[in-house]
């Protein structure tokens, strides 16, 4: 069954990195964008997305009016900012349209609302849609389990200089899968700040959060278990935004191909892992 994609924030790095995947071979016949969603006032209005994004149009004209397309596509694929994502998750609910939802940086309450409007629509929502981290979230959450509380955790991640949420999404979900395996809640153990001379011997059980922002990194996490004699680190890097983009698109494809018509999920759940 063909995904019929809508694309929010079309003109920008996330979402030219999604419009290449949607229209890569491996989703020939699978997915197709129909609607290009860019900012109000965008010079891109008017403008065909593929002679931007793949030198070639593709009859897909770039709009700031998401009604004005509503009727062309099944799913909308978001990687914008919480309080943006959160507009779209409206119209996605008075419209019955699915979402993929890879917006980093939501507080709680809005996690919350993001959680309501999926008894009404389908949403897929994860920190981190590449295969790579979600692979990472399930070995950190078999390790924590297996070690418990005998190895000092530590999460250390770098993006580029223009993320505006620290620690990022990723960072936390990893640091929630190894304090869901510990029994415990992350926010009783998250540590993020570590400055002077009068911060003591590190807490018991605590998880250290780094970050580092720095020049056009993709994104890197690193999972540190240190041990008396020894130490276990698992790091994944991103080397594109195609990682995330090409999740996104699976996601997007596997709502409509599973004819979900409510319900949260996460790309754990997608990738059948």
């Amino acid at each position: 069954m063909i995904a019929q994609i809508a694309v929010l924030g079309a003109g920008g790095r996330m979402g030219r990195s999604l419009t290449e995947s949607i229209f890569a071979a491996s989703w020939q016949d699978k997915t197709k964008l129909t609607a290009a969603i860019v900012p109000q006032h965008s010079p891109l209005i008017g403008t065909d997305i593929g002679s931007i994004v793949l030198s070639k149009p593709v009859d897909v004209v770039c709009t700031d009016n998401i009604t004005d397309v509503i009727e062309h596509f099944d799913v909308l694929i978001d990687f914008t900012t919480p309080e943006i994502s959160l507009q779209y998750l409206k119209i996605c609910q008075k419209y019955n349209k699915a979402l993929v939802l890879g917006t980093t940086g939501f507080t709680i309450p809005q996690r919350k609302e993001i959680a309501a409007a999926a008894q009404h629509i389908p949403i897929v929502y994860a920190a981190n849609m590449s295969i790579g981290i979600n692979l990472l979230l399930g070995l950190v959450h078999k390790i924590a389990a297996v070690l418990s509380e005998q190895a000092d955790v530590e999460i250390i991640e770098a993006h580029h200089k223009h993320k505006k949420d620290a620690p990022s999404g990723t960072a936390l979900a990893i640091g929630e899968a190894i304090a869901q395996a510990q029994g415990t809640d992350l926010q009783n153990r998250a540590v993020y700040t570590r400055h002077g001379n009068d911060i003591g011997a590190r807490a018991p059980g605590s998880i250290g959060f780094s970050t580092i922002r720095a020049g056009d990194i993709i994104g890197e996490h690193t999972a540190l278990f240190a041990l008396a004699n020894e130490r276990l680190e698992i790091t994944h890097k991103a080397s594109s935004r195609r990682a995330f983009a090409d999740g996104a698109v699976h996601a997007a494809h596997w709502l409509i191909e599973n004819h979900h018509t409510q319900g949260l999920f996460s790309m754990q759940q997608v990738l059948g892992f």
